[in-house]
């Protein structure tokens, strides 16, 4: 049975993998966290879209019949001029359409400085509904404080609190998390935003679009699931604890060279 290849720069892809679990339960995940890189966000577009065409053929190369991008500044800015044999999803598009379809008129994006600056998810909300007003905030230090598992400290809180100040005072009414690191900061999140503000998670609406093609396709897994499959490619030890807490059972790990 192919396994579906996810790939993102550290262990924030996991919450992908968790979606992908609850959603298309026989599929097995071939997973690669690009950890002796993170983060992708602080890079530049050409550096990123090299990382991300090392990490696809590698993932070809291990038999996968799709690769799902994670990591969203690579979705960003690393698509457009990807190779691939077999499809590819990114997670731009799937969060756009149903942030688009959930706001109410004001929608606020969070994500790294790469994505934020691409305007991804700025262009694709308008698209979706020219009459949107968008507000997007690059947070930076997210995606370590996620990778250190300091997801509700008083640190990460204080920080959180001033990334968020300049949305909340748009007036929003939906955040797009648009890192996957970003989903395992949602109770924190949603606490300092409050309940008038929605979350959209661009994992889990990668996942139903998954769902919704390999069906078409005639490409769904079924029978019993066979076990996911972990690479890294450097720093094992903290990434096999946190894929544990993510998941929700223990995970072994290859370590892997990218060449």
């Amino acid at each position: 049975m192919k396994p579906i290849g996810v790939f993102d720069s550290g262990v924030g892809g996991l919450t992908v993998v968790a979606a992908l679990r609850r959603r298309l339960p026989a599929e097995p995940v071939l997973y690669l966290g690009d950890t002796a890189r993170l983060p992708y966000g602080t890079k530049s577009a050409e550096t990123v879209a090299r990382y991300t065409q090392r990490n696809v053929d590698l993932l070809v190369s291990r038999g996968v019949k799709g690769v799902v991008v994670a990591c969203n500044t690579a979705s960003a800015v690393a698509l457009p001029r990807l190779r691939s044999p077999v499809p590819v999803w990114g997670v731009i598009e799937p969060g756009a359409r149903r942030a688009a379809a959930r706001s109410r008129g004001r929608v606020g994006v969070v994500g790294t400085e790469s994505t934020i600056r691409s305007d991804a998810y700025g262009a694709a909300l308008r698209r979706l509904r020219p009459e949107l007003a968008v507000a997007s905030e690059a947070c930076p230090l997210f995606v370590p404080l996620v990778e250190e598992g300091w997801l509700d400290d008083p640190v990460t809180e204080q920080i959180a609190s001033r990334y968020l100040a300049p949305l909340v005072a748009r007036g929003i009414d939906t955040l797009v998390l648009g890192c996957t690191h970003y989903p395992l900061l949602t109770p924190l999140l949603a606490r300092l935003l409050g309940p008038g503000v929605g979350l959209v998670d661009s994992g889990e609406a990668v996942a139903q679009q998954l769902a919704e093609d390999l069906g078409r396709a005639g490409l769904l897994a079924s029978g019993r699931r066979h076990a996911d499959h972990f690479l890294v490619t450097d720093a094992a030890e903290r990434f096999g604890r946190l894929a544990a807490e993510i998941l929700g059972n223990p995970v072994s790990l290859e370590l892997v060279e990218l060449v």
